[in-house]
């Protein structure tokens, strides 16, 4: 009688049906979704206005109280040559406070309704200068983007594949039942062929279970036993190490707060708003004041700004939370006196045993946030970076050394204690940062 084996057939049909369908879908996976911008027009009112120049001229000098299609300080920019004669255009930017004193109507009409806020006068800026600003302001808005995580994956019509990645996923599934089902009826061919051949199928080989082998053999059971009793007990105080270790705690705020944009991108500086830092032991939540010192002008963010994570419209909506904690009416632009609390989450926070001076670790030791907060300037969400345990603390008082110059008081000391340690500097610890009573009470 003859043996046919014939599993290991079906496993290879299977492998090549797999790779054969990788194959066919890899150019549609691989093809990049392209969303074709619609073209925005670039031609202004201002006959001659250069859009470029026009940009870096409202950057510069109307930024801090105009925008071009929201009313700020001032009121939006966009339109306003259809709604003012060019030359009457000229004369109030090169001089508004002249024109509102000459009586004009429209100068007077407008410096009432905006509260009586003057108007800086731009008399150095050429009637081209001004020409240019006016062909910048007068383009017309973008459509707006599709919000990231918003949008179907569905890629257009335009873009070339016609599918979407459901369709694929989908279509990937049946063939995979397809193909599971040709294998069954592989298997019961073969079988059939079989057994109409009078062909004998090879018979599975009884075994001594697993366990049993085991279980008779006692040298085994020891070494397992002794395994088990050491892997327990390092897993035990692995955990018991662990317990009160928060890194890498990243919580969910209630305003989303980008330091990769204000500190990395904007290159703001951490003091700024935790300014408690150089004169406190805490370095304190920024009150939402600091926020708008900025954010009275900056109602939305530039369409760079958004990511494949964070959309434009997500980091508006954002600002719009912040405005709406503080009492921030856009459209008078002032502050309404209905304010609601912020419930910041707090990341690090230590045992109220341990003692920890932020003055004194900033202003007089000279750290850097980045020793202990991590690379904040590339944080998108804040996270504790470090362990803030005591023997990460005493390690840091090992390996830094202490700034004594333009310190009286290690001045004094750093003699003796250099001919006491032999060194010519002196770290934290050689200075006495390991006694406990510095860091417990």
């Amino acid at each position: 009688m003859k043996q046919v084996k014939y599993r290991n057939s079906a496993s290879k049909i299977l492998l090549l049906g797999t790779v054969f369908l990788f194959s066919l879908l890899n150019p549609v996976l691989a093809q990049e979704e392209t969303a074709t911008p619609e073209a925005v027009a670039t031609e202004a009112a201002a006959a001659g206005g250069d859009v470029t120049k026009g940009e870096a001229l409202f950057k510069s000098l109307c930024a801090a109280c105009h925008k071009r299609y929201k009313k700020m300080t001032g009121p939006a920019l966009f339109g306003v040559t259809e709604r003012r004669d060019t030359e009457w255009l000229y004369s109030w930017i090169k001089n508004s406070s002249a024109m509102i004193a000459s009586g004009d109507a429209d100068a007077i009409a407008i410096y009432e309704e905006y509260n009586k806020t003057a108007m800086n006068s731009f008399p150095q800026l050429t009637n081209t200068d001004i020409d240019n600003i006016l062909a910048y302001v007068m383009v017309p808005k973008a459509a707006p983007k599709t919000p990231v995580g918003t949008a179907s994956t569905a890629v257009s019509p335009d873009s070339g594949s016609g599918v979407s990645t459901n369709l694929i996923l989908l279509a990937l599934g049946l063939i995979f039942l397809m193909l599971v089902g040709v294998l069954f009826l592989v298997n019961r061919t073969l079988r059939n062929f079989a057994a109409a051949n009078n062909i004998e199928l090879p018979e599975e080989e009884h075994r001594k279970p697993i366990w049993q082998s085991f279980v008779e053999n006692q040298f085994l059971i020891l070494v397992t036993a002794i395994f088990v009793l050491l892997a327990s007990g390092y897993f035990v105080y692995g955990y018991f190490m662990q317990v009160g270790v928060d890194q890498g705690y990243q919580p969910i705020q209630p305003i989303h707060y980008s330091h990769k944009i204000h500190a990395g991108d904007n290159k703001i500086e951490c003091k700024y708003c935790h300014s408690s830092a150089r004169v406190s032991k805490h370095s304190g939540i920024p009150s939402l004041n600091v926020c708008m010192n900025c954010h009275k002008s900056i109602s939305e963010v530039a369409e760079e700004t958004a990511t494949e994570d964070y959309s434009k419209a997500f980091y508006d909506k954002e600002i719009q939370k912040l405005y709406k904690a503080v009492g921030w009416d856009e459209g008078s632009q002032s502050y309404t006196g209905d304010t609601e609390p912020v419930k910041w989450v707090r990341i690090h926070n230590l045992p109220d045993f341990a003692y920890f001076n932020h003055s004194q670790h900033v202003s007089v030791a000279g750290v850097e946030c980045q020793k202990c907060h991590g690379p904040v300037e590339e944080m998108e969400v804040m996270y504790q970076h470090a362990p803030l345990t005591m023997g990460w603390c005493i390690n840091c008082h090992r390996e830094t050394n202490v700034k004594v110059e333009g310190n009286e008081y290690y001045a004094k000391i750093h003699e003796e204690l250099s001919k006491k340690y032999g060194v010519d500097k002196l770290t934290a610890a050689q200075m006495g940062g390991l006694e406990c009573g510095k860091c417990h009470y």
